[in-house]
């Protein structure tokens, strides 16, 4: 491929490759500091902005109940974690995962607020703010005034959402890599 190509499957010798992580949890509520845990984490590795093969994705058991109006939002009941292994178990996975790069993720203080509180459990340095890029900012500030959900941004850009029945942490990464 030329330098002027329009598509490459790797980087030119010497091309800066920067790598980031877009992530998506799923959870029992929506406060991490009234008890609510991570159930789903889900991530994508982008390499410059674009998805590659390399994922993440671990059910998790919450250690409490899933509450129906939780269960009504993602589909997930502690039935279905009975044997999933608990965050101390896939924590040192997931750091590997993340690295030290970029976190990006739709409403990212959400998410970030909830791994953080999952790291503390587990005496594990937080998540630092400088990591992280929030899609729904930068969707604020190009479309301001509209509906900047995930499903609005991808029925904006035509991205099919015939798959989301329910919210998947692995399926909205790949839709939020799309529209990103």
């Amino acid at each position: 491929h030329s330098r002027s190509g329009l598509a490459r499957s790797r980087p030119f010798q010497g091309d800066p490759v920067m790598r980031s992580v877009l992530f998506d949890t799923e959870t029992t509520g929506l406060d991490p500091l009234t008890g609510d845990r991570v159930i789903e984490i889900a991530a994508i590795e982008l390499i410059n902005d674009l998805p590659t093969r390399n994922t993440f994705h671990r059910l998790v058991h919450p250690q409490r109940d899933v509450p129906p109006e939780s269960t009504r939002v993602h589909g997930i009941t502690l039935d279905k974690l009975r044997d999933a292994p608990r965050f101390a178990e896939i924590v040192d996975d997931m750091l590997t995962f993340f690295a030290d790069d970029k976190l990006v993720a739709h409403n990212a203080p959400f998410d970030f607020g909830f791994i953080n509180a999952e790291l503390a459990r587990c005496n594990r340095p937080k998540l630092l703010r400088e990591r992280m890029i929030d899609t729904l900012v930068l969707a604020k500030a190009r479309f301001p005034g509209m509906p900047n959900s995930l499903d609005a941004l991808c029925r904006r850009f035509g991205i099919d959402l015939s798959q989301r029945t329910t919210h998947n942490a692995l399926l909205d990464c790949r839709l939020l890599a799309e529209v990103y």
